[in-house]
């Protein structure tokens, strides 16, 4: 949204994991911003690999393309500021520059990379060489870069010729460029989604922009920009984000505070309650909870790696799962038994499919829904039911003109969602 105004912006080419691809159309539906293209990674590989891709398929449009490349994650308040820092890097990349944006530190944070100014470019000293790229700094050495005035936050975003990041990378890593142009070459398309191919693209080494390119070009420039930029990378930051109470509290959902202060508290499925604390960050989700101080918010990716080694699954499934046709959310689980609440979009359906291990039950919530069971066709309303037998073929569609809500009640040996066989599916899925 903040650069659909630019003037002579083409549609976004988006790039996303294989596994955030309704999230993230429906994200752009909401929006009213259809992509260009929208890349499916089959897993991550960091961002060179994936800014080669987007640079490939913007050289497929045109020749001459110049990308913008921005983390969808970042906070931008002074959206006039950041247009005028793009003009400048503009006229930097026509000039065969890979242009980054350098943000003007108000603090000494170590959660974010800094960049080191060089020689001065323009005669309004808003852009300049960069010197060096540093990582996150200990506190000492932020204060050090804060003091001395040559030092930015790297901000993550670029302005660059296609062609000129693609003969840098393959000139610095002609590795990832190889795997990258592969993957690219052996891609296909499904829907408004292009499939990079897996194979090829799993065997990408993973690296970062900078990394792989930015720390050893000679092209690189830096385009200075105060624009109320932030991350958002931590919980932190968006505490100091979202607006505060009179004592400093940022406080979502169903939440009591009593004698708390500078701390940031959110609920999303119940209450919570937090009393005689301050300098906290709360979070409530359906499947977890997170209480930490703010000041080690940059630790959550140690509960990430636990996570990971424990072969849990909250850092990777989410309580509400999106599909192209609506979403689905889970809401009770067992042994043999499983309980979903199932949204369906108006003239939507789902595949006509089987399952060999599991039975379900459907309760219509609100709506209409048509369902066909195995040869039986039959329309249910609100507070109607159906059962699906193990085995039977079956479908789900709203036939109404506004999102079908039921609950589904699932039974059986084996709940998992690849337990699918499709017959017949809008969506292409296998």
């Amino acid at each position: 949204m903040r650069i659909n105004s630019f003037p002579g912006v083409a549609a976004p080419i988006v790039v996303c994991n294989n596994g955030h691809r309704f999230l993230v159309a429906e994200q752009l539906l909401e929006i009213n911003t259809p992509p260009l293209l929208e890349i499916l990674e089959p897993v991550g590989r960091n961002t060179a690999p994936a800014v080669a891709i987007a640079a490939f398929a913007a050289q497929e449009k045109d020749a001459d393309a110049v990308l913008l490349v921005m983390p969808a994650d970042h906070l931008i308040a002074d959206v006039a500021g950041f247009h005028k820092a793009v003009h400048a890097a503009l006229a930097l990349a026509q000039q065969d520059r890979l242009v980054t944006f350098g943000i003007q530190p108000d603090a000494p944070s170590t959660g974010f990379g800094y960049l080191e100014r060089g020689k001065a470019l323009n005669v309004d000293h808003a852009a300049f060489n960069v010197a060096r790229f540093v990582e996150k700094p200990d506190l000492e050495t932020a204060k050090k870069f804060l003091a001395s005035g040559d030092f930015f936050w790297n901000s993550g975003m670029f302005v660059f010729k296609a062609s000129v990041f693609l003969s840098e990378l393959q000139n610095y890593r002609p590795d990832i460029y190889q795997a990258a142009h592969d993957a690219w070459q052996h891609s296909t398309r499904d829907l408004d989604f292009c499939r990079l191919d897996e194979k090829v693209f799993a065997a990408c080494p993973s690296e970062s922009i900078d990394y792989a390119v930015m720390e050893h070009t000679k092209v690189a420039a830096m385009v200075t920009a105060n624009i109320g930029w932030s991350d958002i990378g931590s919980w932190s930051a968006l505490a100091e984000a979202t607006d505060a109470d009179a004592q400093g509290n940022s406080l979502r959902g169903d939440v009591y505070a009593d004698q708390t202060s500078n701390s940031y508290i959110r609920a999303e499925s119940r209450m919570v309650a937090v009393i005689g604390v301050k300098d906290l960050v709360v979070v409530e989700t359906a499947d977890a909870v997170l209480v930490m101080h703010k000041d080690q918010a940059q630790d959550v990716k140690q509960t990430v790696e636990y996570l990971k080694k424990a072969e849990r699954s909250e850092h990777l499934v989410h309580q509400r799962c999106y599909r192209p046709w609506g979403y689905y959310e889970g809401i009770d689980i067992g042994e043999r038994f499983q309980v979903k609440r199932i949204m369906v979009k108006p003239a939507a359906k789902l595949s006509l499919q089987m399952h060999y291990h599991r039975a379900e039950h459907w309760i219509v919530v609100s709506g209409t829904a048509k369902i066909t069971c195995g040869d039986t066709v039959k329309l249910l309303h609100e507070n109607q039911s159906t059962y699906i037998p193990i085995g039977e073929t079956h479908r789900l569609e709203n036939v109404g003109k506004l999102p079908l809500f039921l609950i589904e009640v699932q039974s059986g040996s084996y709940l998992g969602e690849d337990d699918i066989v499709r017959f017949e599916d809008d969506y292409k899925r296998s």
